[in-house]
């Protein structure tokens, strides 16, 4: 699946000579020997996202296919495991998952669940690299930012049906007066879940601010996720009530634990709050989660909501 030879190269300007700023430019075809100079490059910028629809090959690396972003942090491997809280825990870089050394165009992983992993780094363009486990003949691409120019949006965007399913349930915290009356004003909860197939929703008519483990789930039915042609901020979200047909919203993320739902046929606005966080630490093993390619179809429709 590779050349023979690394593609991996930098050019470190200013090394030792200040201590307040060090640039590392990667350059394609360029050998580099230094397996310090591999460090520099892992450690050149504070977040790599984990670009999980560009992965090539068959098999997988488990921390890095559960991962939206990884950090190597002198010999610490950080890693956001979740998108709720990512950008606020550990400082940005996630939770510590392990540790790494550095070979010549080679860095050894010691996950602290996933043990050892040696995985080759190819060096794509200078914001860009290209991690490979000739194991499985499996590689990621991961894309380097700093905490202060990272696009967080785009990561609850991109990675919409990860951050629903991160709630056991979405709680509805307000209903605009805008609006005309419709069969949705009654449901206050929602429940987003996976199986082997596609998505499925649960949703409940149960009074606001109940226990969990109380709730009544009265209906469950299929939903849909969908792009919006040339609007990269907006999903539209379907839910499928059988008897009813399917319910359309714009979706709109608000923050970490908010969500809003506007429902175009009615004009009406819903605010849902996440309750019950599902956090994954340095192993899926509790909840089974891992991340795979997505590609939502594609609507063709225009940004109702003003």
């Amino acid at each position: 699946m590779k050349n023979a030879k690394l593609l991996f190269g930098i050019l470190f300007i200013g090394l030792l000579a200040s201590s307040c700023y060090t640039e590392v430019i990667i350059e394609d075809d360029f050998i580099e020997e230094s397996p310090l100079n591999t460090a520099l490059v892992l450690e050149s910028y504070d977040l790599w996202y984990v670009d999980i629809n560009a992965t090539g090959g068959n098999g997988e690396v488990p921390f890095l296919q559960r991962a939206f972003t990884v950090s190597f942090n002198r010999g610490i491997l950080y890693a956001n495991n979740n998108i709720v809280g990512i950008g606020k825990t550990g400082n940005g870089l996630g939770i510590d998952v392990g540790s790494y050394g550095t070979l010549n165009g080679v860095v050894e992983i010691d996950h602290d669940i996933d043990r050892l992993w040696l995985l080759d780094v190819f060096a794509v363009n200078n914001n860009t690299l290209e991690l490979y486990d000739s194991r499985s003949d499996t590689s990621y691409i991961l894309r380097g930012f700093q905490r202060n120019n990272f696009d967080y949006d785009m990561v609850f965007y991109d990675n919409i049906n990860y951050f629903l399913q991160e709630y056991s349930a979405w709680e509805k915290t307000f209903t605009s007066e805008l609006g005309v009356l419709n069969e949705f004003d009654n449901e206050n909860y929602l429940q987003f879940l996976s199986d082997a197939n596609d998505g499925f929703f649960r949703s409940s008519v149960d009074n606001i601010g109940i226990p969990l483990a109380n709730l009544q789930w009265d209906y469950e039915g299929d939903y849909r996720v969908f792009d919006v042609a040339n609007d990269t901020t907006l999903k539209t979200l379907t839910l499928d009530y059988d008897f009813l047909g399917n319910d359309y919203f714009e979706l709109y993320v608000i923050d970490d634990s908010t969500i809003e739902l506007y429902h175009v046929a009615s004009g009406t606005t819903y605010e849902f709050t996440g309750r019950g966080y599902t956090q994954y630490l340095k192993s899926s093993s509790a909840v089974g989660k891992k991340r795979s390619k997505v590609k939502n179809s594609i609507m063709n429709v225009t940004r109702q909501k003003k």
